[in-house]
């Protein structure tokens, strides 16, 4: 790699004394396409790193007032992946050993080798590139699942983002709540990406897709000859997502024979692979989610109540989309942008009529089903047209529209409308909750509960 590959000539603080010897140095440098710094002295070398951002530090280990270690120090806290060279005479072999065990990228014995110095350099500056691409995927990563892409605007949404942001430096088993495609799993791999274990792996199952059969054998692993077409071992989800963060998604769906061996592995990270004796101990972070009413299934006596409690130590609520119209619309531009471009087509957006039509549905399948619902509208859409209400498909299209009679809209239920009458009421009492209580017309403790 040479400069000319990067976005802007790299910067070489050069920090050694006037010399006839070191002048071909620089002149190498200039020639090979690099942004010369000169400074004779180390202290002229420090006020150099302490105001400019510097790819290449070549310096003497000996430089008069401060030394060449110092100043690799100094480097380093301005850019942990500088690439260090330090020159030292035949007798500094030591010192130049100890400079590499503080962050040297390389010392070199004098006189200078120009060729020598060029590969150092190479190899250096093709780190640092590296580094710098992973960093920006990492942060990509950030911005891709910050819950979605999308930033929401409801308040339910940024009561998720809060919730989300601050249970993920924690060890704290997660449960999520909410019906099928509200974007569950999106949250939880939020929660991973902003965690400590963000650099191990995460692995998600989907409990209610498996067969009672061979959930077991999913989850915790099996061995060879366990059951008919074990051919060999194979590790379980758990030995998978060890240091990193497991996703269990309709958690509900557990048999109560698998339900007693998650419960064991929650409480002391063991469990034995089917058909094997070995105790295997792993370090798993779990987050589980469902659509059902755990609760209730507690009560009914077929869910067991004390991994109930296991998995329900942070519980988020992850709302339906027709109690967040306000994010339609939002949703609804992001899709139409991403599928426009997955499908190389020009579209001149759409209609406000259309725009009307979506934010009315309900969207029994919430997120997942307005997703599918605009990538089928984009890619029967002729290029170059405004979409309109005859590509919306008919079930969606001929839905019957609420009404709204008396401030309240029909169809909607009991609860959807208890829940909004006491949202107004809170905000109109700037949230004092005892005045919305009494102007409810119930007591506080019921105000908490509900």
């Amino acid at each position: 790699m040479t400069p000319t590959d990067l976005a802007s000539p790299p910067r070489v603080l050069l920090v050694v004394p006037q010399s006839d010897g070191v002048i071909p140095l620089e002149a190498y440098l200039k020639v090979q396409g690099f942004e010369v710094l000169r400074a004779h002295e180390g202290a002229a070398g420090y006020d150099v790193l302490d105001r400019e951002p510097v790819d290449v530090l070549i310096c003497f280990l000996r430089t008069p007032r401060i030394d060449g270690l110092r100043l690799i120090q100094l480097a380093r806290q301005r850019n942990s992946e500088i690439c260090s060279i330090v020159l030292a005479s035949s007798d500094e072999i030591e010192l130049g050993t100890e400079a590499m065990r503080q962050g040297a990228y390389d010392f070199q014995i004098l006189p200078v080798n120009l060729a020598k110095i060029g590969a150092v350099l190479e190899r250096g500056l093709s780190y640092q590139r590296l580094v710098g691409e992973v960093t920006d995927l990492q942060r990509r990563l950030d911005e891709r699942y910050r819950i979605g892409r999308i930033r929401r605007r409801s308040s339910a949404w940024n009561r998720i983002y809060a919730q989300a942001e601050q249970v993920a430096s924690s060890r704290a088993t997660v449960l999520l709540v909410g019906e099928t495609g509200t974007g569950k799993g999106e949250v939880a791999k939020a929660i991973h990406q902003m965690s400590p274990r963000r650099d191990r792996p995460f692995v998600e199952t989907n409990c209610g897709a498996l067969p009672d059969s061979i959930v077991e054998s999913e989850l915790f692993g099996h061995e060879r000859g366990a059951f008919t077409g074990a051919s060999t071992s194979r590790k379980g989800r758990f030995e998978l997502a060890d240091e990193g963060t497991l996703f269990l998604d309709e958690v509900g769906d557990l048999s109560g024979a698998t339900q007693v061996k998650l419960l064991r592995v929650i409480q002391g990270g063991e469990f034995e692979r089917v058909g094997g004796s070995q105790t295997l101990r792993v370090d798993t972070r779990l987050i589980t989610a469902t659509n059902r009413n755990l609760e209730q299934m507690v009560e009914e006596g077929s869910y067991r109540q004390d991994l109930f409690y296991r998995l329900n130590v942070v519980a988020i609520k992850i709302p339906p989309l027709r109690e967040c119209r306000e994010d339609i619309p939002l949703l609804v531009n992001e899709f139409l942008r991403e599928f426009c471009v997955e499908n190389d087509k020009e579209l001149r957006g759409m209609s406000p009529e259309v725009m009307d039509l979506l934010t009315d549905y309900d969207w029994p399948g919430n997120v997942r089903e307005l997703k599918n619902c605009l990538e089928g509208m984009v890619v029967m859409a002729k290029a170059g047209v405004e979409l309109s209400e005859a590509d919306i498909p008919a079930p969606i299209r001929k839905a019957p529209r609420p009404q709204s009679v008396g401030g309240i809209t029909a169809g909607r239920t009991m609860r959807e409308i208890e829940r909004e009458a006491i949202v107004v009421t809170l905000k109109a009492v700037d949230y004092d909750r005892r005045r919305a209580a009494q102007m409810l017309g119930i007591g506080l403790s019921t105000l908490y509960r509900k």
